[in-house]
């Protein structure tokens, strides 16, 4: 751990992902100060209590919030996960017009009270809302990043691992372009241990029908997540919660985050996620990862996409 840590998390949102956000921060010994802020009070008492009962079983923390929004004063990291939920059957970008509007409200106050902090967009279309909170807030772009791709590259390598029947930690691939329909698997790069993937051959070399069969399990997780249980909020609240050690403790480390991209591989003005790396700057730079002609094109669809939402709504 960094001895310059940075110690306070502000969280927006005290529904099933900002409170598992905060647990999972809890866990991993990520922030000494937590503090959700959430207009319900009744539901963000009993998650403040709820959490607070378990302090002594964690590493030593802080946890407190309020309907009020200066419990976020002071903030490091401001992560926002308040906003419509996604139901079965509706795509990310459904709910744009509704969070666009929740953001745009929101990140004038959350500046007031915390103007030195780095923003954490975690609300859906997260692409979409992290390039509508950049242009509301002013900050500098490496301050204002969105969850991305982190998720989806970590759902990614879990089928990866299963099927190469190795250990998900050393499976190192990545899905790029927009937290939604449009994402891309980065194969040319994904690579086990030191070998890249193509050159694998245990229990056999990955044909392309298993290829597309891996993909379209990761593009379609959420949906099943959501179909069973209502909402997806453990493997989220680890991502951030990974996401914010980066930032907190100075890491430096390469994360599929959303961000703003300008003169990325012709890409411009549009957020979307390429592994970038992240320490307490927030993106401190976007790596130039080598990509196929093919994952080329699909980065350029999946910004399309985004950019037209984006314009849709006046930005």
């Amino acid at each position: 751990m960094a001895l310059n840590q940075r110690q306070r998390i502000g969280i927006v949102g005290a529904g099933s992902v900002g409170a598992t956000i905060a647990y999972a921060c809890m866990v991993r010994g990520v922030g000494k100060h937590i503090s959700l802020f959430d207009i319900a009070e009744s539901k963000l008492e009993a998650e403040v209590l709820d959490l607070n009962h378990g302090l002594m079983f964690v590493p030593e923390a802080r946890l407190d919030g309020s309907d009020d929004m200066g419990v976020l004063e002071g903030s490091d990291v401001i992560v926002i996960t308040a906003g419509a939920k996604q139901k079965t059957g509706q795509t990310r970008m459904d709910l744009a017009e509704t969070n666009v509007s929740i953001c745009r409200k929101l990140i004038p106050s959350l500046l007031r009270v915390a103007p030195e902090s780095v923003l954490l967009m975690v609300t859906n279309p997260v692409d979409v809302l992290t390039y509508v909170a950049l242009k509301h807030s002013g900050l500098d772009s490496s301050r204002v990043l969105g969850s991305g791709t982190v998720l989806d590259s970590s759902r990614f390598r879990f089928l990866l691992a299963q099927h190469c029947q190795v250990a998900v930690q050393n499976v190192h691939a990545y899905i790029a372009g927009e937290h939604g329909d449009s994402e891309i698997p980065l194969w040319s790069s994904a690579s086990i241990g030191n070998i890249s993937l193509r050159d694998w051959t245990r229990p056999g070399p990955l044909a392309e029908k298993e290829r597309a069969s891996i993909f379209e399990s990761v593009r379609t997780s959420a949906d099943r997540v959501i179909a069973g249980k209502g909402a997806t909020n453990y493997a989220v609240g680890l991502a951030v919660s990974s996401i914010l050690q980066a930032i907190l403790w100075d890491e430096g480390r390469v994360l599929a985050v959303s961000s703003l991209l300008d003169g990325y591989r012709d890409l411009n003005d549009v957020c979307l996620s390429v592994p970038s790396i992240v320490n307490r700057r927030g993106v401190d730079s976007i790596l130039p990862v080598p990509l196929s002609k093919e994952e080329e094109r699909g980065l350029r669809v999946s910004a399309d996409a985004i950019r037209q939402v984006v314009r849709s709504l006046g930005f």
